[in-house]
Parts: C-alpha cells; sequence; structure tokens
C-alpha cells in the first residue's frame, strides 16, 4: 500500500453487531430451508428460532423477499466457490477437461445442498420475482463466467464466432449480441447459444439427480453424469472450427 493511499477505516461496532445479526438470521433461514424446505420458509418461524420478534427481523431484512434475494445470493456465491475450488484442485490435470471438473464441482454442491438447490431451480417461489440486475443476478454472472472460461478456454473470438450452429433468428442474434459484458455479452452469439444449450444439459441432469428422478442407476449416476459432460464438451467443440494456421492467414 503507497503511503498517500489511505488505510480504509474499520467497520464501526454497529456495523459488526448488524453483520454478525445477518449472517445469523441466514444461517437460521438455511436451516429452517434444510428441515422444512425453501416453500415452508416462515419469517415468524425463523424469528421464533432465533429468540427475537418479526419486527426486530425486519430491521435486518424488511420482508420475505429481501432474505430469499439474500439467501439466493448466498446459494450462487458457495455453488460457484465450490465449482471454482474443483476446477483448482484439479490443476492441469489433462485426462478430465476443465469443463467437466467444474460439472463434477456443481453436481456435488447439489446433492450435499438439495434444499438450498431447490430454492435455485426448483419450483419457483409464489409471488417472489428476483430484482433486476440485482445480488442474484451478479451471481449467477459470476458462476457461469467460470463454466464459460472452461468451455471455451483456447479459441478466439473469430473461432466462437464461427461456430456451426443452427442457423439463428434475427431477433435472436440481436438479443444475444446486446447481453451485458459482464454477463455473456463478450462472447458471439453462436457462442452463446452453445453454452446456453450446454447448461441446460448440465443443470437438467442435475435436476434429474437431485429430484431423485433417476434413483435407479443408483451407484452409476456419477459416472453417466461425467459421459454424458464428456460428450456433450466433445459435441461442442466439433463445432468450433480450428484455428488457422499462420501460413494460412498470411496467404
Amino acid at each position: 500500500m503507497s503511503a498517500d493511499t489511505p488505510a480504509a477505516t474499520p467497520p464501526t461496532l454497529r456495523q459488526r453487531r448488524r453483520a454478525a445479526a445477518t449472517q445469523e438470521i441466514l444461517e437460521a433461514a438455511e436451516g429452517h430451508i434444510a428441515e422444512h424446505g425453501p416453500h415452508a420458509m416462515s419469517l415468524r418461524a425463523i424469528a421464533r428460532d432465533l429468540g427475537m420478534t418479526v419486527q426486530a427481523l425486519y430491521h435486518y431484512f424488511p420482508n420475505r423477499d429481501a432474505l430469499v434475494t439474500a439467501l439466493i445470493a448466498k446459494a450462487y456465491d458457495e455453488v460457484a466457490a465450490a465449482v471454482q475450488e474443483a476446477v483448482d484442485a484439479a490443476g492441469d490435470d489433462a485426462d478430465v477437461p476443465r469443463l467437466v471438473v467444474a460439472a463434477e464441482g456443481y453436481r456435488r454442491w447439489a446433492i450435499a445442498h438439495p434444499e438450498r438447490f431447490q430454492l435455485l431451480y426448483g419450483a419457483p417461489l409464489r409471488d417472489y420475482a428476483a430484482p433486476v440486475e440485482g445480488p442474484t443476478t451478479q451471481a449467477v454472472r459470476r458462476m457461469s463466467a467460470i463454466f464459460q472460461a472452461a468451455m471455451f478456454d483456447g479459441f478466439t473470438w473469430e473461432q466462437l464466432a464461427a461456430a456451426d450452429t443452427p442457423a439463428l433468428s434475427p431477433s435472436l442474434q440481436a438479443f444475444l449480441g446486446h447481453l451485458p459484458p459482464d454477463g455473456m455479452g463478450d462472447l458471439p452469439p453462436p457462442a452463446t447459444s452453445l453454452l446456453l444449450s450446454g447448461w441446460g444439459h448440465l443443470t437438467g441432469l442435475v435436476v434429474l439427480e437431485v429430484f431423485g428422478h433417476t434413483g435407479f442407476l443408483g451407484e452409476h449416476q456419477e459416472e453417466i453424469f461425467r459421459l454424458s459432460m464428456r460428450n456433450m464438451l466433445a459435441d461442442v467443440h466439433r463445432r468450433i472450427p480450428a484455428a488457422e494456421s499462420s501460413a494460412e492467414t498470411e496467404a
């Protein structure tokens, strides 16, 4: 730190107490979801578990939607951290592609936290709408960036723009081309469509497993998932043309 750079002001006692109370409320809400499911979440029950009144809880979260938004953003941040940790731990292991490693980290988190995964990808909570460009959107983008890097690592923008995909309608091309740059807006439309399709494939398989629809596979679910992710990634990469050599470029 430069001598001219002012030191960050430490949080006040009041701020520290508020942060601690907020964290305690979130943890209590997560425990309530784990026991009863997200659709049974009750501010009154959470306040009662903490020995506080609902009115006191409103000082930290003014309504149910504010608490749900914080819970969803926290869950996305934690699954993103789990995915990144899996990728970092794998290092440069060439035997398993980074996208497969990331997908398996995502699957493990979902299996370990089924009720919180249901909060993210189960039936929508009645009357809840995430705030536009709010913390849940930002959290999703952070996770998306990890999968985007893992799927398209090593490819140039020009290669991704030339990906072999079914013809996109002009309206879809325009929509994908105007996505925010901190989301998927830094990808050409063909690559964005491939990423979204792959994400749907990945999440669909995890949803089926977490919600018990593939239990008949027993211990083979992990192997089926890895095989499916490898096949999906191979199909995506087959659609992306090889980079032109320097000799071809000069010609």
